[in-house]
């Protein structure tokens, strides 16, 4: 199951913006992966308080949002998505900046893990 982790500015999350965040990393796996992939992705918002947020070794108003993906490791190698990494990025990328505005970009951070198989698991089962 693919799974976003966002860590963002506390005060960039008003509760208008979450639900357009959570749809938004949605439809970016979607594009890559297909409508059917949309039902298996899970994504967890996590606010940090603006004192707690730095870049360069000083706090920081910016949102400059982290962004985490995890999956399976084979998902990122289908012969039938080519380059899945780099559409994932730059999707993840277009969702935020669409959802928070053009000038988190620069600050947007992707990055993608691979699970490898047998290292997961749902239900109490090995996946």
């Amino acid at each position: 199951m693919p799974h976003f982790t966002v860590h963002i500015r506390d005060e960039a999350l008003d509760g208008t913006v979450e639900p357009r965040l959570i749809s938004a990393l949605t439809d970016a796996v979607g594009a890559v992966y297909g409508d059917g992939f949309r039902r298996l992705v899970g994504v967890d918002l996590i606010g940090v308080p603006q004192h707690r947020r730095g870049i360069g070794g000083v706090p920081t108003g910016k949102d400059a949002p982290r962004v985490t993906l995890s999956m399976r490791e084979a998902a990122y190698h289908v012969a039938e998505v080519p380059d899945a990494p780099a559409r994932l990025v730059a999707g993840v990328t277009d969702a935020l900046s669409a959802v928070l505005g053009e000038h988190i970009r620069e600050q947007v951070v992707v990055t993608l893990e691979g699970v490898p198989d047998g290292r997961t698991g749902v239900a109490g089962n090995v996946a």
